[in-house]
């Protein structure tokens, strides 16, 4: 798994590249939120356009980095959800909680 970091503004932007599971999910998740404190960030958004695969370690992944965003008074987007994402987001019920949209752009606007 690869993993791009980067800021737009008060966003982090996470770009994902390969499998998101059990095996990933730990480390992965310590990045993000190493990054996200040390910039001293609001938001964060998950571009899911490089992940192949994901778990139920994934959905962890996206709630946790959900609950941090709004114990900071900031939001969480995704953006690229594939289809085969889509259905597993879906029935998990984040779609509920957690915006999703088309492009960065799109999602730096809301915020």
């Amino acid at each position: 798994m690869r993993l791009d970091l980067t800021v737009e503004g008060k966003n982090l932007v996470v770009k994902f590249n390969g499998e998101l599971d059990h095996h990933t999910a730990q480390q992965i998740r310590e990045k993000i939120d190493e990054e996200y404190r040390r910039q001293k960030l609001q938001n964060i958004i998950l571009d899911l356009k490089g992940l192949n695969f994901m778990d139920s370690s994934g959905i962890g992944l996206i709630m946790g980095r959900y609950k941090i965003c709004l114990n900071n008074n900031g939001k969480l987007a995704l953006i690229h959800v594939n289809s085969r994402l889509e259905k597993i987001l879906k029935v998990s019920g984040i779609f509920k909680i957690v915006k999703k949209y088309d492009s960065l752009s799109e999602a730096c606007h809301i915020f």
